[in-house]
């Protein structure tokens, strides 16, 4: 499992998607990514893309990566 995550860092423009220090689960987007943009899954479980420079990625233990994409 390759499970990725990130801190939202800034949300201005973004109020009402985006909470600032919520981890968010990050989804594989290479084109994106090329785009510096981010894609992440929101509390409906559903994916969005944003600029990668209002969120901080985290390197976090597999274990937890696993136990927090399963919490879902």
């Amino acid at each position: 499992m390759n499970t990725k995550f990130a801190v939202c860092v800034n949300n201005k423009g973004f109020e009402a998607s985006l909470e600032v220090g919520k981890l968010y689960e990050v989804v594989a987007d290479d084109e994106a990514e090329n785009d510096d943009m981010i894609r992440v899954i929101d509390e409906d479980g559903e994916d969005y893309l944003f600029e990668s420079s209002i969120f901080y990625p985290l390197a976090i233990p597999t274990d937890l990566a696993i136990a927090l994409h399963e919490r879902a």
